[in-house]
């Protein structure tokens, strides 16, 4: 026979079975049940017990909170998750929210990519706003490899890296994105591209060596010696990040599918610009630019570089480097002249013979 005990029993061990277990940043459906003191009561399927939607929760619309009916069933955020002690606490005003959050979920699963704008810069890289919620692509997710103020307010297409609701942490990054756009595109645009042609680019990335130029949606090479006739020690000291340049490409690689690109080569070549203003023996007047262990580069003419080596400056066991200093006006000979070789040999202990 079976007691009421034991029927008792049996109904919570039921009851217990058809429980759900709902965590933080869950959507659910629930019911409204009647209005408390501090919030709403609600139904939710598979709850052990009401769960509680305090007022500061609720979606307010002109400084007013939204009033609910018993019987009303909507949407609910879990904002705790119900224990042994304490019921499930749910938010309305949070749907959005988790809505956001999910589709951002979505988004990291599929691969999609999405638009965010970026709000400011901070240290190790910038926040970005997507759908109402706060994100950060790191430096090195930025395809410029660092932050810079032209990118406020600009809206740019992302991948999800990691999208945590629990921890609110969204990591995203520009650097993917732009990757998978040149997949899509490279070979056409490269089809529309010859060596020489004269094209306009946003500069998108500086490095030591160079920088890269965006061309139709793909990086072109500027490499350092092919920025400025002159030595140069970086290539920011004469572009900066975001700046739209007039460049020409000198080499386009089908199998490897890079190009290649010249600043320096937009204007005259000095050096040919040389031929048959200098010649062999004469003594001229040049500005010393840079000075190392095996002697001096001095600039003769705009764009043109010549070399006093340390073993024709005048003096028994010279130092270049006490001898001159960087913006020196000095006298030289000029002691051999190739400009077709982009070779000038100076000196200056010949000038006293």
């Amino acid at each position: 026979m079976v007691t009421a005990e034991k029927m008792d029993e049996f109904e919570k061990l039921l009851e217990e079975s058809f429980a759900k277990s709902y965590s933080v940043a869950d959507i659910t459906v629930g019911t409204v049940v009647r209005k408390d003191k501090e919030g709403y009561l609600v139904s939710i399927k598979g709850a052990k017990t009401e769960a509680f939607l305090p007022e500061y929760e609720l979606p307010a619309a002109d400084g007013e909170k939204a009033v609910l009916e018993a019987g009303e069933e909507r949407e609910f955020y879990v904002l705790k998750e119900e224990n042994d002690d304490e019921p499930m606490v749910l938010s309305l005003k949070r749907i959005a929210c988790a809505q956001a959050w999910a589709q951002l979920n979505d988004a990291k699963t599929s691969g999609d990519t999405i638009l965010a704008k970026v709000v400011s810069l901070v240290k190790g890289g910038v926040l970005v706003e997507v759908a109402d919620l706060k994100g950060f692509i790191p430096s090195s997710q930025l395809r410029t490899g660092l932050p810079f103020e032209g990118l406020i307010d600009q809206k740019i297409e992302v991948k999800v890296l990691e999208a945590d609701p629990k921890k609110n942490k969204l990591i995203l990054s520009q650097r993917l994105a732009v990757a998978e756009q040149r997949d899509a595109v490279v070979d056409n645009v490269l089809a529309e591209l010859s060596e020489d042609q004269i094209v306009t680019g946003e500069v998108v990335r500086i490095a030591d060596f160079g920088a890269f130029v965006d061309i139709n949606g793909i990086d072109g090479l500027l490499p350092i010696s092919e920025i400025s006739w002159q030595r140069i020690k970086h290539p920011s000291d004469v572009i900066s990040l975001g700046e739209k340049l007039e460049v020409k490409i000198i080499k386009i690689d089908t199998e490897l599918k890079r190009i290649s690109l010249s600043l320096k080569r937009m204007g005259e070549n000095p050096w040919q610009q040389i031929e048959g203003q200098f010649e062999e023996g004469s003594v001229i007047k040049g500005t010393v630019n840079k000075i190392t262990s095996f002697g001096v580069f001095v600039n003769i003419f705009p764009g043109v570089e010549a070399l006093l080596p340390a073993s024709e400056i005048a003096g028994e066991n010279v130092n270049p480097f006490n001898e001159f200093k960087v913006g020196d006006e000095i006298e030289v000979l000029i002691k051999k002249f190739t400009p077709q070789e982009h070779r000038i040999a100076l000196s200056t202990k010949d000038i006293q013979k």
